[in-house]
Formats: C-alpha cells, structure tokens, sequence
C-alpha cells in the first residue's frame, strides 16, 4: 500500500478469522496492527455484496437476502393492481430473482432450512405475479413461469460454472481446482477415464470441506451431468446463446 500510495481507511477495513462452528470461541478476539493502525476481527463481513460469517455457514448472507426481498415484495404488493402482468413479471424477475440468484453457487450444501427460507421469498414473489393466495400450489405457479426451485437454482449455477472450468471459458482460478479422471495416470484403466468425470478431492469436514468448489462441483457434475451428458450440453449451450436465461 505504500509502495502505491494508498492509505489505509480503518472505518472500511475488517478482519475475518475463519473456523468450524465448535470452535468459533477460540478465535482471537485481540485487534489487528497494520502499520499505525489497529483492525477489529469481526464475526461477519461483505465482500462483493456477499456475506461470510466465521464459520463459513452463509446464515447471515441468506438472512440479509430474505429480509430485503421480502421488504420489496411489500413495495410491490401495493402497486401490483396498478401496472400491467408483463411489467410486475418483469420487476418481480428483476429486484427479486436477481437478489436470489446472485452469488447462489456459494450456497451450495448449505443447511435446508436456510434453503427454505429463500424458497419462501420465491414462493411469495411467484404467487403475487399470478395473484394467487398462499394456500394455491406453488408448483404449477413455477413450472409456468418455467422457473427452478432455490436448491436446483443453486445447483443449475453451480453446474454452469463447472461446464465452462471444462470448456476452457472459465476464470483460471476455478479451472485449476477441477481436474478430470482421464487426465490422471493412475486412472487410465478404470471405466471413468473413458468420461468426462471429475476427482472428487478428500475433505476432512463435511460441514465446510464438501462445500468447498472442487468437491461440490465434481460431486454435482459425477452424479447429474454424467447421467444425462448430452441433455445437459444441449441445455448449457442453449443457455449461453440467448442472453435473456
């Protein structure tokens, strides 16, 4: 920062140590020196509109996105008789859907209820686009408006990332975590080398390791893409042709 010219700005500046959840009471609490200046750990932090608790769980980032659409929803069930189907569709899709879409592939393995919750504010925002009451089926609602549920959401971004890390269109970031079966030596014999399957590494927690990208890509990629190959390229390739899904 000194070699730049830049000074640091304490009031914007946190620091986030990271653990399992058994173990969030031995993190230091003591402030960080950096340079003259003294940083505070924090439990929670935002970084690129979303937020990281201390132990990786995601709860404050889905608490956060429930609270703020449901606080549009509110602004818009009071103008919905005002505007037209297709203009509501389009605000709903656009203040809503975009909030529960963004960032989505860290959510993977998250904890159901909290998947729940989200899917709460999609059944919400699907039921004032057709006028419907909160007794009506949800189902039916979402296949019209051919939308996915919040946790096929979750996986469909998470299985576009791992489509591009294949395809060579991906940021090199992510394509280095993923590696195929048939690109290792020891594997050349097994049936899966003659597939595109991914090495699912080892992990030692599963409450945050299996959450990590290279396991939960290849671990959605082996059991879903592998199953139905072509219906999937098919899929990926027409999603990246229309810029409207």
């Amino acid at each position: 920062m000194r070699s730049n010219r830049l000074q640091l700005n304490t009031a914007k500046t946190k620091v986030l140590w990271s653990t399992s959840s058994r173990r969030l009471h031995l993190l230091p609490v003591s402030p960080i020196r950096v340079g003259t200046d003294q940083v505070m750990p924090v439990s929670v932090v935002r970084n690129l509109g979303i937020y990281m608790d201390a132990d990786v769980s995601m709860r404050s980032h889905g608490s956060k996105t429930v609270a703020a659409c449901f606080a549009i929803l509110r602004q818009l069930r009071s103008i919905h008789r005002s505007v037209p189907h297709f203009v509501l569709q389009s605000l709903v899709s656009s203040l809503i859907l975009q909030r529960l879409d963004y960032g989505n592939a860290t959510l993977a393995g998250i904890p159901s209820h909290l998947t729940k919750r989200m899917q709460s504010v999609l059944n919400s925002a699907v039921r004032l686009v057709f006028s419907a009451s909160r007794y009506d089926r949800i189902t039916p609602l979402l296949t019209q408006l051919h939308s996915l549920k919040v946790p096929e959401r979750i996986k469909f971004k998470l299985a576009v990332l791992v489509y591009k890390c294949i395809h060579q269109t991906a940021p090199p970031y992510l394509a280095e975590e993923l590696h195929q079966s048939s690109a290792d030596e020891a594997r050349q014999r097994l049936r899966c080398a003659s597939t595109s399957s991914l090495i699912v590494p080892r992990t030692r927690l599963s409450t945050i390791g299996d959450r990590s990208f290279p396991d939960a890509a290849a671990r959605l990629w082996n059991t879903v893409a592998e199953r139905h190959v072509g219906v999937v390229n098919i899929c990926f390739q027409e999603t990246f042709k229309d810029p409207s899904l």
